[in-house]
């Protein structure tokens, strides 16, 4: 049976020399123009990359609440001691109330002579501390770590829900990408546009900026990846974060991170291994001098080197 996308492509096919066939020469109108077919294709590449950098955001956050529940859970052990300790003391309390009735101040005044009143009285006043002290530290050991483990597990079960939500939209965007790529190709013929990987020279710069762009380069001609941060596919901010990665430095794995954890610099101030970020932040490239830029661009294309001028950029960060 042929591959769903091969039956796709010949139903295209089919459906266009109908409408020439049926219509005549007026006929070619009633395809979508590659104009139009390029316009969907953008306003839906520009739509899948905003999911894919929300759920990169939400991956981030997801992974602190792990990372603090993990945290949580060395801590349990502490925290059983402490309330282990605290219990035994409170056990203490109430057999001692239970066995001898709970002490007070006239027990204490009773018990020996006068001359040792105020020592039996401090006495008094620092058991009436110490066993409230001990049923605090109970009631608070209890509560928080409740409380904490509590609201931890409710934030990863919200977080997980979105995850899925994100990708099951991820899904559906790559599908309809998918289809109208079919479109354009089986109508119009691949688009002209640079593919596979660079041949050209790399130009040489020292320093980290230097190893961070030359990864960039040796990436060129690899597929677009949701989510991915290599090694065989990237997302815009997979591949920035890589980039850095490569040459020692931790960048986050989200446009709108990677602009917070930059410092601000200016197109005048441009240097290779500077990035540059697009779409309020919802994109982000690595530049390489020459007016150029390294960037995975969306859904259905490859790492490519071309213009920082793709559009407008809205900012530029230099790793710190």
């Amino acid at each position: 049976m042929p591959h769903p996308r091969t039956r796709f492509r010949a139903l295209v096919v089919a459906l266009t020399a109908f409408a020439i066939t049926a219509s005549g020469a007026t006929a070619a109108n009633a395809a979508p123009s590659p104009a139009e077919l390029t316009k969907k294709i953008e306003a839906a590449s520009t739509t899948l990359e905003n999911v894919t950098e929300q759920y990169n955001k939400l991956r981030i956050d997801l992974n602190k609440t792990k990372a603090e529940a993990v945290k949580l859970e060395k801590s349990l052990k502490p925290a059983q001691a402490a309330l282990a300790a605290a219990t035994v003391k409170v056990d203490t309390i109430a057999d001692t109330t239970y066995m001898q009735g709970r002490i007070g101040p006239l027990a204490v005044i009773a018990n020996g002579d006068s001359q040792n009143l105020l020592e039996r009285l401090a006495t008094l006043e620092q058991i009436a501390r110490s066993n409230q002290q001990d049923i605090d530290a109970y009631t608070e050991t209890t509560q928080s770590f409740a409380e904490r483990k509590a609201a931890l597990q409710q934030t990863q079960k919200k977080q997980n829900a979105q995850v899925t939500e994100l990708a099951t939209r991820k899904k559906k965007i790559e599908g309809d990408l998918e289809n109208l790529y079919d479109m354009r190709e089986a109508a119009y013929g691949s688009p002209t546009e640079d593919t596979g990987s660079y041949t050209g020279a790399i130009p040489s710069i020292p320093g980290s900026a230097g190893k961070a762009v030359t990864f960039a380069f040796n990436q060129i001609g690899k597929p677009y990846g949701f989510g991915d941060a290599g090694p065989d596919s990237y997302d815009c901010s997979g591949l920035t974060s890589a980039a850095w990665a490569a040459a020692g430095k931790s960048l986050p794995h989200n446009a709108a991170a990677q602009y917070s954890a930059t410092a601000r610099i200016s197109r005048s101030d441009l240097q290779p291994g500077d990035l540059v970020f697009y779409r309020n932040n919802a994109h982000v490239g690595i530049y390489v001098g020459g007016g150029k830029i390294i960037d995975a661009p969306s859904a259905g294309r490859d790492i490519l080197h071309r213009t920082i001028d793709i559009m407008t950029p809205n900012g530029y960060g230099r790793v710190k």
